[in-house]
């Protein structure tokens, strides 16, 4: 049986990244937000703070684009890939704009949080709708953009340790790709007024992500973590979005 479920999972995972013709790439982008207006009557709310908080009428992020994937589809279908409605759209405009900017560039999506949020372990934030973990975008030995291998052997990808090279296995870390990722969510959000509260990667990364073209551009846009988190965060970079939220009621 667990043969069949990890025969399962690897044939879902391998399905979302069949290429897709690059003449249908803006109108399943036009479609996807179509689908998103009809599917969202009204404006999520969330409450409280990522650390302690909860969310009503979330919404669940695409299971897969053009150009990205989530991390599980049984993640995903486990219902724990939900999020703010505001922080959805900047999320899909972002993948929608470097699918224009280079469609052979693959990106994963990781955990988001509860459909009414609270607690989900083992995050200490991820509460009220407006964090979200990105699996870091990479290279293997061919050069070739492909998806992190996030499977039941990895625990969902976030088992990977990334040695000081910033090499896993076959895998180097795109750090081009890691970079316009993250120019490209900062332009969504101040298009959608949206902010970004915090992004935490590793610190001993962050020179190389800084070497790249957007590199100037992030640091003096983005509020980079300057502690340590309380766990390394190599093969994925989290992001916590701003929006309006209620206090929790007492």
């Amino acid at each position: 049986m667990l043969l069949l479920v990890r025969f399962a999972f690897l044939e879902a995972t391998a399905s979302m990244f069949r290429p897709m013709p690059r003449p249908f790439t803006l109108l399943w982008v036009a479609m996807l937000f179509w689908q998103l207006g009809v599917a969202q009557a009204a404006e999520s709310q969330c409450f409280g703070t990522v650390s302690n908080g909860r969310i009503e009428d979330s919404v669940k992020l695409p299971v897969s684009g053009p150009n990205f994937a989530a991390y599980s589809t049984l993640g995903a279908t486990a219902g724990r890939t939900h999020i703010h409605s505001k922080v959805s759209e900047v999320i899909v405009s972002a993948y929608a704009a470097l699918a224009v900017a280079d469609p052979s560039v693959t990106y994963v999506y990781g955990e988001t949080g509860w459909p009414s949020g609270g607690r989900m372990r083992p995050h200490r934030t991820h509460q009220n709708g407006l964090s979200i973990d990105f699996f870091v975008p990479v290279r293997n030995k061919a050069g070739k953009s492909v998806p992190l291998p996030t499977g039941l052997t990895n625990r969902l990808g976030y088992e990977i340790e990334f040695d000081a090279n910033a090499k896993y296995e076959d895998y180097q870390i795109d750090f081009v790709a890691l970079s316009e990722h993250l120019y490209q969510l900062h332009v969504a959000a101040k298009a959608k007024h949206v902010g970004i509260a915090l992004v935490i990667f590793d610190n001993a990364f962050l020179p190389k992500l800084f070497s790249t073209p957007r590199g100037p551009y992030l640091q003096q846009n983005l509020p980079f973590m300057k502690g340590k988190p309380w766990v390394r965060h190599d093969e994925h970079y989290h992001v916590d979005f701003s929006v309006p939220c209620k206090p929790i009621p007492l």
